[in-house]
């Protein structure tokens, strides 16, 4: 049924608690898993009063940010090698995260997506968004939501 399942990752605790059930679903069904973290890129402002960093600051600080994830993900990856899963480890640069998951689950051809949600409400789900939400709405791939 679900051969290949992707484990969305953003490093926080309830994020962790999805990798784990995420994990064990794959164990239970022989499946694959593409573990991703999507890391945002730089938004610079070109607004009155903005500051503009020179870019090979940027350059840096956004491969500061592929290296932290990558080791993130490297790290699901190996939990995943001990429980005898095939695995890939993969971080994925846009500011645009659920479209990146969704993508990303595309690309790999997987059949489920895992992943957490901190379940906001109201006025703090309206400013800071629901990506969750968001990969309900536009993926034509199963979703795994915990919480």
């Amino acid at each position: 049924m679900y051969k290949k399942i992707l484990i969305a990752t953003d490093g926080s605790t309830l994020s962790n608690k999805a990798v784990g059930n995420g994990l064990a679903l794959a164990t239970s069904l022989d499946a694959e898993v593409v573990i991703v973290k999507v890391v945002g890129r730089y938004l610079s402002s070109y607004f009155e009063g903005g500051f503009v960093l020179p870019t090979e600051d940027v350059d840096r600080m956004e491969k500061q940010w592929t290296d932290e994830a990558q080791k993130e993900v490297d790290a699901v990856k190996k939990m995943a090698d001990r429980k005898g899963l095939k695995a890939k480890a993969v971080v994925a640069s846009s500011n645009f995260v659920a479209d990146a998951i969704v993508a990303t689950a595309v690309k790999h051809k997987c059949h489920l997506i895992v992943m957490s949600s901190h379940g906001r409400r109201g006025l703090k789900g309206i400013l800071l968004g629901s990506e969750t939400q968001h990969v309900l709405t536009h993926s034509k791939i199963p979703v795994l939501v915990l919480r």
